[in-house]
């Protein structure tokens, strides 16, 4: 044999020891892990599955029930809410009962005549009735502007209809009720009487 072949020969017989030792290493350690697998208790791994199972299912009944707590304080506070929502308005309006009230009381004085009595009433009451429409304008309800302008069914609900010299076809002529938006919506529709044209 020459000494080449001798060479590899010897190399080739250390790699398999090599690998031979590798694997045996790796059934030690294989050994020793089913021996840790088995030193492992199954009864306390149960026991300690089942306490944590526990703390989580507390845990999960502890935020549920929060939940439906913060559910039903949101659900109060908006009944509440919806309940008193016009409680800044009706604020608003009292000054305008007191107003109408003293304006009663200025229309009956004793020993006044009955024209003082009712100019000292008008007077109060028109006092009331600008303390009002300002207060209205304060909460954005403004009235519909319909007389002499085209009628308009949206906003508008034609009680009757009447001739005209002065005011065009399908105007309005006269206002029974005025209309009110609120905001940008309607409130309330005019109640008008629509000209049919001359005569």
């Amino acid at each position: 044999m020459s000494k080449e072949k001798l060479n590899e020969k010897l190399e080739d017989d250390s790699e398999v020891a090599v690998e031979g030792k590798n694997v045996s290493e790796a059934s030690e350690e294989a050994s020793e892990k089913t021996v840790e697998a088995e030193a492992i208790d199954p009864d306390k791994e149960l026991s300690d599955a089942r306490d944590e199972i526990a703390a989580l299912r507390d845990r999960m009944l502890r935020m549920a029930a929060e939940n439906e707590n913060f559910k039903k304080r949101v659900e109060r506070e908006r009944l509440a809410g919806l309940k008193y929502a016009g409680e800044t308005i009706f604020r608003e309006m009292l000054p305008v009962v007191d107003n109408l009230e003293r304006a009663i009381g200025q229309g009956i004085i004793d020993g006044a005549n009955a024209e003082k009595n009712l100019a000292a009433l008008l007077a109060g009451v028109q006092l009331t009735f600008k303390s009002l429409v300002t207060t209205l304008e304060k909460f954005e309800v403004k009235a519909v502007e319909s007389i002499g302008k085209p009628f308009d069914p949206q906003r508008q609900e034609a009680l009757t209809m009447d001739a005209s010299d002065t005011i065009p076809a399908n105007h309005v002529i006269l206002e029974f009720e005025k209309g009110y938006y609120y905001k940008d919506r309607l409130l309330r529709a005019a109640k008008v009487v629509v000209s049919s044209g001359s005569k």
